[in-house]
């Protein structure tokens, strides 16, 4: 990592938005977001829990995106401290009939570990105003829609090794 680890993580975050964006589009599969992150990469999310390793995550976000393609992601905020990255971002299912959007918010924390790339994401989401927003717009999965494990492992560490990032 370089003397400025700040400006190292908030480059490798815009390019991590920008695959998501291009995600959103239909551009590329969920799976292009590996690029990003380490080999040992932790990924935490609100329902799916737990995820340890980039071929776990590669598989994790392939299979829990499967079914919601009309769904956006748009970022709101980023702000960086060290190789600390959060985000606010919006997890959009769709318009209103008044033309505003079926939105929740949802906050990321990363840790960049270098070379472009993040070591650990952790989701975070109010997964009750997610729940109200599918009954209120009557969602319904997609084709290979797959939900979430009923038990999922809740461990929000750091990757082995890694937990001198935090300080």
């Amino acid at each position: 990592m370089s003397d400025a680890p700040e400006a190292e993580a908030r480059e490798a975050y815009r390019r991590l938005v920008e695959t998501r964006a291009r995600i959103d589009r239909g551009e590329l599969p969920w799976s292009a977001l590996d690029a990003h992150f380490t080999e040992d990469v932790v990924f935490i999310d609100p329902a799916w829990g737990r995820v340890v390793g980039i071929d776990a995550v590669r598989e994790f976000l392939v299979e829990s995106m499967r079914g919601l393609e009309a769904w956006t992601f748009p970022e709101a905020w980023t702000m960086v401290e060290g190789n600390r990255v959060v985000s606010l971002w919006w997890q959009r299912m769709g318009e209103r009939p008044d033309g505003g959007r079926y939105e929740c918010p949802g906050i990321s924390v990363l840790y960049y570990a270098g070379d472009g790339r993040f070591c650990y994401e952790m989701d975070v989401m109010n997964m009750s105003h997610v729940m109200e927003l599918i009954r209120e717009t009557g969602w319904k999965p997609g084709p290979g829609f797959s939900p979430p494990p009923r038990e999922v492992d809740r461990d929000v560490s750091l990757p082995a090794g890694r937990e001198h990032l935090a300080g």
